[in-house]
């Protein structure tokens, strides 16, 4: 089975992105890794990063903590039909939510990370489901043409979701165009939207 080891961002300064990241989201590089440069590219990226916690105080620690180290908001902290969650852009320019299924707290907020998740904004949700299955991704949730989750390893969770859907999700215009500026560790080919795989541990 196909799994994802950890993600490559690419980014203009890694020393003050490594910074923001281990202020923002006690992330090391582990599970994302960072590295110099920032190849052309406006707008949409085409992705959203995602950490699920367990309560939604956690959310706002996260939320605050990100601010502070120079996140800028895209959708504050609010209760949804699925639970409680914001959205932040990170100095780099990736869009990253914060989020949880529960509606009410259970105890103090903690840093606990329960999933890194990572969605790609496919054109055509079927066809890129089928691309990943056919490269070792099992299939564990699909809705649809409009979402699907892989089975994808303990590290970085996979999902597909249509593009301008991810994109109205996170709060931003779907136009944009050039690189990703991200690579998934793990595997070794490009899917049909341009998202790049590589073995590189």
């Amino acid at each position: 089975m196909t799994t994802i080891d950890h993600l490559t961002l690419d980014v203009p300064d890694v020393a003050a992105a490594r910074q923001f990241y281990a202020t923002a989201f006690d992330l090391d590089e582990s599970r994302l890794r960072l590295r110099e440069g920032a190849p052309p590219s406006t707008g949409f990226r085409g992705y959203t990063l995602s950490i699920t916690v367990s309560q939604p105080s956690t959310v706002d620690s996260f939320v605050r903590s990100a601010l502070a180290a120079g996140a800028t908001t895209l959708k504050p902290a609010e209760k949804s039909l699925w639970g409680y969650g914001a959205v932040v852009r990170a100095p780099d320019g990736a869009i990253w939510k914060v989020a949880t299924s529960a509606k009410k707290d259970t105890g103090p907020a903690t840093r606990q990370i329960d999933d890194l998740v990572l969605l790609l904004g496919a054109e055509d949700v079927s066809a890129s489901k089928r691309f990943y299955a056919e490269h070792g991704l099992p299939v564990a949730k699909s809705f649809g043409r409009m979402y699907v989750e892989f089975e994808s390893g303990k590290a970085v969770k996979l999902g597909l979701y249509r593009r301008r859907a991810l994109a109205k999700a996170a709060g931003v215009p779907a136009d944009g165009s050039g690189a990703h500026r991200i690579t998934i560790g793990g595997g070794s080919f490009t899917d049909p939207d341009g998202f790049s795989w590589e073995n590189d541990r």
